[in-house]
């Protein structure tokens, strides 16, 4: 079965979007909209696009408060939880943790058959692994042990207009023709696409499988963050120069691109925090148990340069 075609039963599967006002979620809604009965799980049901309100079921509530997802589960048999705490501030660690074992422990009580996560590329076994990425991580393994079936997508950077880590890209190499550049412009990444993100999501819906699993998704090839930066100027017709140095911590880097960018200081630091390690697919079994296949990272940069204009 492909991620376009509808599920096997009769009865239409319900199921249920967290973070359907971010940048994930509205846009997964309109594609498995024709397909699928959709619960929108909102803290503010005014931040929902109003095109969607009147073919939706909206149902107010916050994965902090663990009463308020009970009503929200009940009938539900797929939800997708893409939701991350790096907004919560200095403990968003902390709220990630609680925010998951709620919405496992209300999951399993109302029996919902799969929960699909979509995470964080990165090695477990790295010591210096960022505490965004490792919150990133513990947060499938909440659901991993829930006894709720769950497919955690693990992915690196996301390429489209709007995604935070391409803005920051887009920004960058938009306002600065020279830039001194810190080291970890030279790691290693895996980017995917947000179309390929979207199908791989949908795909999970229907993904034969009982058990628990973890895919690793991303684009066809390994780039680097500053490799990033010049595929974007070359899509654009502009000229950069890179001028790496050793000097800026993640911290300095972080006020850096705080005067640079839109993102907040506080935001980019953790996402900073994160580009210090090396976000690659090591387990390509995605290549083979989905039907969906990846574009390159230049193909995924140029589509996004295009749907900017």
């Amino acid at each position: 079965m492909t991620s376009d075609d509808h599920p096997p039963s009769n009865r239409r599967k319900t199921v249920l979007v967290t973070g359907a006002t971010g940048y994930v979620g509205s846009r997964l809604i309109p594609r498995i909209l024709p397909h699928y009965n959709i619960r929108c799980l909102v803290r503010d049901p005014s931040r929902l696009d109003e095109t969607l309100c009147n073919q939706v079921e909206v149902s107010q509530g916050d994965v902090m408060h663990s009463p308020s997802l009970q009503n929200c589960l009940q009938g539900v048999d797929v939800a997708f939880y893409l939701i991350h705490g790096l907004g919560y501030g200095a403990d968003f660690q902390k709220k990630d943790r609680i925010a998951a074992e709620n919405f496992a422990a209300a999951a399993k009580e109302a029996g919902v058959s799969r929960i699909v996560y979509l995470g964080g590329l990165g090695d477990d076994a790295d010591s210096k692994l960022s505490p965004h990425l490792r919150s990133r991580h513990e947060v499938g393994q909440i659901f991993q042990a829930s006894g709720v079936p769950t497919i955690e997508l693990r992915a690196s950077v996301v390429l489209g207009p709007g995604s935070l880590s391409y803005e920051l890209i887009r920004s960058l190499t938009q306002r600065l023709p020279m830039m001194i550049c810190p080291k970890w412009l030279s790691t290693p990444t895996q980017p995917i696409a947000t179309e390929d993100v979207l199908a791989y999501l949908h795909e999970s819906i229907e993904l034969p499988t009982e058990k628990s699993e973890v895919f690793e998704i991303g684009s066809q090839d390994v780039v680097t963050y500053g490799g990033l930066i010049q595929m974007y100027a070359k899509e654009r017709n502009l000229t950069r120069i890179l001028v790496r140095v050793p000097l800026l911590t993640p911290y300095l880097s972080s006020l850096w691109l705080g005067l640079v960018t839109p993102t907040s200081a506080e935001v980019g630091r953790h996402l900073i925090e994160g580009l210090r390690n090396p976000t690659v697919v090591r387990d390509d079994r995605a290549r083979t148990i989905f039907s969906h296949q990846p574009m390159t990272t230049q193909e995924a940069i140029r589509q996004a340069v295009q749907q900017e204009a």
